[in-house]
């Protein structure tokens, strides 16, 4: 399949964000680490903003991950020649959707369809 989009630049904001999101990572493992339970040394109100910071980062990692495999398989699909054509019905993407989520496997109307 022959895409009328520039490929080399949406491989290139791929590439860029799943670097931010690495580089994220590492800056931000220790918010989901567990709380420490001890209450000699934590009081309780502490301890309970401690285990919400801790729940939020856990979110946030997963959310993260979640988006880090998005954009691996919006590269393997560049790689594949697949990539701005829709998973569902083989229409192509429309760059506008390419340009707002470079990692978008579905176009606009399946992606609605998917929502319901």
């Amino acid at each position: 399949m022959e895409s009328s989009i520039d490929i080399e630049v949406f491989r290139k904001l791929l590439e860029k964000r799943r670097e931010a999101l690495l580089s994220v990572s590492d800056q931000q493992q220790e918010a989901a680490e567990t709380v420490e339970l001890d209450q000699t040394r934590v009081g309780r109100l502490s301890r309970m903003d401690a285990m919400q910071a801790q729940a939020m980062g856990m979110e946030t990692q997963r959310r993260r991950t979640e988006e880090l495999k998005r954009i691996a398989e919006a590269l393997r699909r560049i790689n594949e020649g697949d990539y701005g054509y829709c998973l569902n019905c083989g229409g192509e993407i429309a760059e506008d959707r390419l340009a707002i989520d470079p990692a978008a496997p579905l176009c606009i109307h399946c992606a609605s369809q998917a929502e319901q």
